[in-house]
């Protein structure tokens, strides 16, 4: 069994896996973030084909540790998804995946077009990583 992880945006929604030990998150892919019922369809069907137990939602938060306008939309996110998937569901703390994501491609020598592609699934993966690294460490 795997978790899921989704870094959640406006235009697209990333995702990544793990690997079944639970040690390793892999980008997967993203999902455009509309129509909304296109993102659920999605996601039942990657539950599904990658035998996952649970799911982990990335929660923004501002430097300070606050929680801004983009959080409020994130949880109205999880609060449908809960509902719509009923996996064991968490959120995780993504700052500054993206921009992790995007130095990550640029060192790996991604071109400029294709990170843009890319960038969403690999914040998922880092966002993931280090909710897998915490809960091997627990």
């Amino acid at each position: 069994m795997r978790i899921l992880a989704l870094d959640h945006g406006t235009k697209r929604i990333g995702v990544a896996v793990s690997d079944e030990l639970k040690m390793i998150a892999m980008p997967l892919e993203y999902i455009p973030a509309e129509p909304f019922s296109g993102v659920l369809d999605r996601l039942r069907v990657l539950v599904r084909e990658k035998e996952v137990e649970q799911i982990v939602v990335g929660m923004p938060r501002n430097m300070d540790g606050s929680y801004g306008e983009a959080a409020a939309k994130v949880r109205e996110f999880v609060t449908v998804l809960r509902e719509a998937i009923p996996l064991p569901l968490r959120t995780w703390d993504e700052r500054l995946t993206s921009s992790q994501a995007n130095r990550v491609l640029v060192e790996g020598g991604v071109r400029r077009q294709d990170r843009k592609e890319k960038v969403d699934a690999m914040a998922a993966a880092l966002l993931l990583q280090g909710y897998l690294d915490s809960i091997s460490m627990g």
